[in-house]
């Protein structure tokens, strides 16, 4: 085996245990629900802020980043305690940090309120969108090492393929049918539907944050995370992901999940929306 292989297949390796660790301490948080996932959410949320000021070389623990922070942890605490109509305030107010850094906000702090949002119907819709983006993300990495072939985004990311792109659609595919025929709502045509979607939004969130670290001029978002790099690295999908399930929820009554929700349902919820 070459040593190029060598070191592929070792940083799959610490890549695979630390996401079996990360898995394991994140199943539980949305299990136990309440605190402990409102605390996990805080940490990402928080986290994934630091990593963007580090990014625009802007230091968390200067005023100018600290303070950066702080806005993030305030756009969780208005979620927390249930003001969900002033994340706009806290995306808007985001400019005095300059456009990229407000950009980047903007995403975190969406992110941030559909986590919390989601868990509001329970475990399972969490565990259904994280599935269907940790189903795509891996896949698409192992089947895009497997078969190679043509680069999906070579001026974004040069390691990406059309092949892995495909392999990890099948698999959030997959993981989708898989997680709603085991809950009392399976729609599983829906459930596809969303999946499918979701898969298709982590991806483009991956790109997007690797496009910003290229234009940047770095790998990795951070280090805290053995081989999958930063928070960023591994949740871009996540929190593109998220606000998109979100939206999903809003199209079904409950107690309906939103991935009950069909193309005709999210239709309708567009055309009542365009016509208030």
């Amino acid at each position: 085996m070459s040593a190029e292989k060598s070191n592929a297949w070792r940083d799959l390796k610490v890549r695979t245990l630390s996401g079996i660790m990360l898995g394991a301490v994140g199943a539980f948080c949305i299990w136990a629900g309440d605190w402990p996932y409102k605390i996990m959410v805080a940490v990402m949320t928080t986290g994934m802020a630091a990593e963007a000021a580090t990014l625009f070389k802007v230091s968390p623990r200067s005023w100018r980043g600290g303070l950066y922070v702080l806005w993030a942890a305030c756009a969780w605490i208005a979620a927390v305690t249930g003001h969900w109509n002033a994340f706009p305030l806290f995306c808007l107010s985001s400019l005095i940090f300059g456009l990229p850094l407000c950009a980047i906000m903007c995403v975190i702090v969406v992110a941030c309120n559909a986590l919390l949002w989601l868990r509001l119907g329970g475990a399972l819709p969490v565990l259904f969108v994280i599935g269907v983006v940790v189903a795509s993300d891996s896949c698409a990495y192992l089947t895009g090492r497997m078969l190679g072939g043509p680069k999906l985004a070579p001026r974004i990311s040069p390691g990406k393929t059309w092949s892995g792109s495909a392999g990890g659609l099948l698999a959030a595919l997959l993981t989708g049918f898989l997680i709603a025929s085991a809950s009392d709502y399976p729609a599983t045509g829906s459930a596809l539907f969303c999946a499918g979607v979701l898969a298709v939004v982590g991806q483009i969130g991956d790109l997007a944050e690797s496009g910003v670290k290229r234009k940047i001029g770095v790998k990795d978002s951070g280090s805290i995370l053995p081989g999958h790099g930063g928070l960023l690295d591994r949740f871009d999908g996540l929190i593109f992901a998220a606000p998109a399930a979100a939206l999903f929820s809003l199209c079904v009554t409950l107690p309906r999940p939103f991935w009950t929700a069909d193309l005709h349902a999210v239709l309708t919820a567009l055309t009542t929306i365009l016509h208030m």
